[in-house]
């Protein structure tokens, strides 16, 4: 979904650094492009410098292809100093995907939530040649049509392990609460939700700079998915709660390093819009389940355009979080089909 965008939010770096160069966003900080496949093009690292080495801060995905640009990144911006440790926001593979690697070739600490470390390795144990019956009973139940879903039953899905290298056993727990110190600075860890579970976002003491993650985006809004492994979440719940609490940490001074696109200032202004933005898709999914629908036909409502084959997953998962939260709201209420299809409508008034 997009957000509208805000008079208040402003842009100090006008395109981000090519891949293998750096830009200084302060001094002791450094901002890193990986290419990324799809409309985002890349996502965004961060090299603080602690002096005999260097804190990384998400790693991209797990390709032979990045790692060969992270040599090139190693030997030209980083001065030939090893990274000793890596900070992964969260678990998703653009920015764990290359953490194993960090930690097996070149020595490096990860450092993570438990919460972002126990997913990422489940997951990348989780080799699966087809989807299992669980995700298949999962869409279907959104209402994925059946012809679509009886392709996708036969191929082989998204695996973890084709993008995120080996985790080994042991990492070094952040949670909420925590100080870090990197790059000359003091770093309050502040966990975020809804995205990804117990996502960390580090807000440097001296007030000037956010690293956020997929949590504090510009211009887009982080997908809200409900997933097969917990089918009756409701991220969006989540989503809402974390946005009025770092609200509280907000200032329009700050710069704010996310996790895709450019560094940007106004957090007040962007966090009130990102939890606007859900709050405006609800309000349409209310007035479009007048009548029994799947989550699959709240589409339109939800995001106001057709959606293509390549989003349609994100787009499923996400309408059903949206469902899912109304329900849990008590405003809605679900039946099943004979053909194991969800409707979910809301009560008359």
């Amino acid at each position: 979904m997009t957000a509208p965008s805000g008079r208040q939010i402003r842009y100090p770096f006008d395109a981000p650094p090519a891949p293998g160069d750096a830009t200084e966003i302060a001094p002791g900080l450094l901002w890193l492009c990986l290419p990324f496949p799809g409309p985002l093009g890349h996502v965004n690292v961060y090299a603080l410098d602690d002096g005999d080495g260097w804190t990384v801060v998400d790693t991209g995905l797990g390709t032979e292809g990045l790692r060969d640009l992270w040599r090139r990144i190693l030997a030209g911006p980083l001065a030939g100093r090893p990274v000793r440790r890596v900070i992964a926001t969260h678990h998703h593979p653009d920015h764990i995907g290359l953490a194993g690697w960090f930690q097996t070739d070149l020595g490096a600490e990860l450092w993570t939530t438990r919460t972002a470390w126990l997913y990422a390795r489940m997951l990348t144990l989780d080799d699966q040649a087809r989807p299992r019956p669980e995700t298949l009973a999962f869409w279907r139940g959104a209402g994925m049509p059946a012809e679509m879903l009886t392709a996708r039953a036969a191929e082989r899905p998204f695996n973890f392990c084709d993008v995120v290298d080996p985790l080994p056993l042991g990492f070094r727990r952040i949670a909420e609460g925590d100080a870090i110190t990197a790059g000359g600075r003091t770093w309050d860890v502040r966990i975020g939700a809804g995205h990804a579970p117990e996502h960390a976002t580090l807000w440097s003491r001296d007030g000037e700079i956010v690293i956020g993650g997929d949590q504090l985006l510009p211009s887009i809004s982080p997908n809200l998915g409900a997933y097969a492994t917990e089918p009756e979440g409701d991220p969006v719940a989540e989503w809402l709660d974390a946005c009025e609490r770092l609200s509280r940490h907000a200032t329009p001074a700050q710069l704010v390093l996310p996790g895709h696109k450019l560094p940007f200032r106004g957090l007040p202004t962007r966090l009130q819009q990102l939890a606007e933005n859900h709050a405006g898709a609800l309000d349409r999914l209310r007035g479009a389940l007048s009548e029994p629908r799947t989550a699959v036909d709240c589409f339109q409502p939800l995001y106001l355009r057709e959606i293509g084959g390549g989003e349609y997953g994100l787009a499923l998962v996400e309408a059903m979080a949206h469902v899912l939260h109304l329900w849990h709201r008590g405003e809605v209420r679900r039946t099943r089909r004979e053909d194991g299809v969800w409707l979910w409508q809301r009560d008359a008034i």
